[in-house]
């Protein structure tokens, strides 16, 4: 089958590595795709806003499937577009009902008291009520959560230790500091403990479970300074055991399955499950409506089943009769960063020494040719991914690696997995 994978970054290359080993994939395609998506498919420009010229295209090359990488143009409702225009055409990604887990945190936080899926206590505060909103906060204990509810590039999250900071960034917010997206702030309840992520790939009925992962979104080693989009992550999770998984599954990952069937929300694609083990009892932090990235740099790696079946399987509802086969091999992302980066950064930095890389995957995030010559086009620039028996040898294979490679003001963290 042609298959079109839509997205440009480390999630996408690390995809489309995996769906061109498939033999059901017989052309692979990626709008817009990077340097490194065409190693193994046919990068082709456009905008992932651009509907009409996705459907164009869809009709051009006789595409059977459609992959949705990122979250935007899930949440604009790209699969409920492609299925009105070409409906015999298979979408691996929810319809804008069912990404409203991710673009609406305060929509995922009603979803989950209706259906007793544990999480924190929460208020969801307005232009309208913010008087109540910050009489809210004077009710909770520090560090003070506020989270933008729209998406906001995965930096609309802050945890503020002062009431009065907390109370001068929940007006920031409100007014505009990100944008439409923090037009509506759920205030929420700080939860101690250690995250992980879970990721499930569901027909919207059944389900199947893939490895799960730990991120890091700090720019600082030891978990320090701003957060970003995400700079490394480990797979499997050490202190993820068979007991914590038993209720992870049990209480959240198939009350929330259960809970889109019955709402009647169309949802066929992948979950990602942001939790966090408190004395090992699993709460939802966020919902996210696609794989995670860096995080899928370490789970496909790992994974040896066929995709692409599992992609068939979600078309026809029976993905009940799949098992999802990985390898027991641990593995480590390293993310190399632009200068600067969460913050104002430059691009068009010559990149250099990929050359010398050894026994590592290098998956491209911000990435693109000028001429012959590979350059920066992002704050995450490149994802270094190892194998190994254990995860500290995975991470000292990537970072061996990240110090081969070169570009002016690259940084990246080498303390991945320093808490496990």
């Amino acid at each position: 089958m042609n298959i079109l994978l839509l997205g440009n970054g480390g999630r996408e290359h690390a995809l489309s590595q995996k769906i061109s080993t498939s033999p059901l994939c017989t052309q692979l395609y990626i709008l817009p795709g990077n340097p490194g998506t065409s190693q193994y498919g046919e990068n082709i420009d456009g905008s992932l806003s651009d509907f009409n010229k996705i459907i164009d295209y869809i009709h051009s090359q006789e595409i059977n499937m459609v992959v949705v990488g990122p979250e935007q143009p899930l949440v604009d409702g790209i699969t409920d577009y492609i299925n009105l225009h070409t409906p015999q055409v298979t979408v691996i990604g929810p319809s804008a009902s069912g990404a409203r887990l991710e673009g609406s945190k305060a929509f995922a936080k009603k979803f989950m008291a209706r259906h007793d899926i544990p999480t924190a206590k929460y208020f969801e505060c307005t232009a309208e009520n913010l008087d109540y909103g910050i009489a809210f906060l004077h009710t909770m204990q520090a560090p003070y959560v506020l989270k933008a509810d729209g998406l906001a590039a995965g930096k609309g999250v802050l945890i503020l230790n002062d009431i009065e900071e907390a109370v001068s960034e929940l007006i920031n917010m409100i007014e505009g500091k990100f944008g439409k997206a923090s037009s509506s702030v759920v205030i929420e309840e700080f939860l101690s403990g250690i995250e992980f992520s879970v990721f499930a790939l569901t027909d919207g009925q059944s389900y199947l479970l893939l490895p799960e992962a730990k991120d890091y979104k700090r720019i600082g080693e030891g978990d320090t300074g701003l957060n970003t989009g995400g700079m490394g992550a480990v797979s499997p999770v050490p202190f993820v055991t068979a007991e914590l998984m038993a209720k992870v599954r049990y209480r959240i990952i198939e009350p929330t399955v259960k809970g889109l069937n019955k709402e009647g929300i169309d949802y066929k694609g992948f979950i990602f499950f942001g939790l966090i083990n408190v004395q090992g009892e699993p709460f939802v932090i966020e919902y996210n409506c696609r794989l995670g990235d860096p995080e899928t740099e370490v789970i496909l790696p790992r994974l040896e089943s066929d995709i692409v079946e599992a992609f068939e399987a979600v078309k026809y509802s029976s993905l009940h009769l799949l098992e999802c086969e990985f390898s027991p091999l641990s593995a480590a992302t390293v993310i190399l960063v632009s200068g600067g980066y969460p913050e104002d950064y430059e691009k068009g930095k010559t990149i250099s020494g990929l050359d010398k890389v050894s026994n590592s995957f290098v998956f491209h995030s911000g990435t693109r040719f000028e001429g012959s010559q590979l350059t920066t086009a992002g704050g995450r620039v490149l994802a270094i991914t190892s194998l190994a028996d254990d995860f500290k040898d995975a991470v000292n294979t990537s970072v061996k690696n990240a110090e081969a490679i070169h570009f002016d003001g690259k940084y990246f963290r080498s303390d991945i997995g320093f808490d496990l």
